[in-house]
């Protein structure tokens, strides 16, 4: 007899300063009910009061982080207990950033890293990224906040955990720019860089892929139109492979230099080509395409 499922966990962790207070205060409003700074011992026994409450508490968020680190080493054992466990639906959602950017924040807040009290934050920040190397292995999703204000945090999160419930496939693509690095999150990376780019016509420089006349340049290309053949008839063979394996969602990032002109119209195409079903959530993101906008 198949084991009904008696509610969903999130297990939130990461870099201290790469958006865990944001993340847990976007799943409390959606309804879940969250424990900031659960030492991980303490994780089975709070599985068991979400299996005994049949359902009156059936979606649960719990922070874990190196606060705690004196009950760390048993998040091991008590993630083992979650695998062996079938009523429970866990997912570990982990935040990073880049250390030049999590400096900044603590510059900015003036907090002191807890790895590094009385030291420089980056002292800390590379240790924890140290100890926290192999969790980070064993999240279902990475989320990247160095480019993401507090407000776009919230809205990927949001879409993220609706899926999930929902049971649908999340589908997302990215375009981004090659010149401010590859997106940590993605699943795939597809580089589009050999395509003529919009860049160099006057007219077309200022808009982005986004525009008509810029979407129609990159697309008329007989390498553009080989390309995204070759790229959906994959993408169909692969989306279908991770089903399979269990996974809930992919990210395929599209990357131009800039990640404005030909990466943003790709990715648009990809997005068109994909579509949304019953079984699947299809939403198209682009990182870098406005980076420039004010120069």
């Amino acid at each position: 007899m198949e084991t009904q499922s008696l509610g969903t966990l999130v297990i939130i962790t990461g870099m201290s300063g790469a958006g865990k207070t944001i993340a847990v205060q976007s799943l409390e409003d959606q309804g879940y009910f969250c424990v900031d700074n659960l030492p991980p011992v303490l994780i089975p026994k709070f599985a068991e009061l979400i299996e005994q409450s049949r359902g009156r508490i059936a979606k649960v968020a719990l922070v874990i982080d190196l606060r705690g680190r004196e009950f760390f080493d048993a998040l091991s054992e008590s993630l083992r207990y979650l695998r062996d466990n079938n009523t429970l639906n866990y997912e570990i959602l982990y935040l990073d950033a880049t250390d030049s950017v999590l400096v900044q924040r603590y510059k900015e807040s003036r907090r002191r890293h807890p790895l590094a009290p009385s030291g420089v934050p980056l002292d800390g920040i590379k240790q924890e990224r140290r100890l926290l190397e192999e969790l980070k292995g064993l999240a279902t999703q990475v989320i990247d906040t160095s480019n993401l204000k507090p407000a776009d945090l919230k809205e990927k999160i949001s879409a993220r955990f609706t899926s999930l419930e929902q049971n649908a496939f999340s589908i997302n693509i990215v375009s981004f720019g090659f010149k401010y690095g590859i997106p940590i999150d993605a699943d795939m990376i597809y580089d589009v860089r050999f395509l003529p780019n919009p860049h160099y016509v006057d007219h077309l420089r200022p808009n982005t892929g986004q525009d008509p006349e810029v979407y129609e340049y990159v697309m008329k290309w007989n390498e553009t139109q080989e390309f995204l053949t070759k790229l959906m008839d994959m993408l169909h063979f692969l989306i279908p492979q991770y089903k399979k394996e269990g996974k809930s969602q992919v990210v395929i990032g599209i990357g131009c230099t800039g990640g404005k002109h030909r990466s943003v119209a790709l990715a648009e195409y990809i997005g068109k080509m994909m579509g949304d079903s019953e079984t699947e959530v299809v939403r198209v993101s682009h990182r870098d395409s406005e980076r420039d906008r004010h120069k």
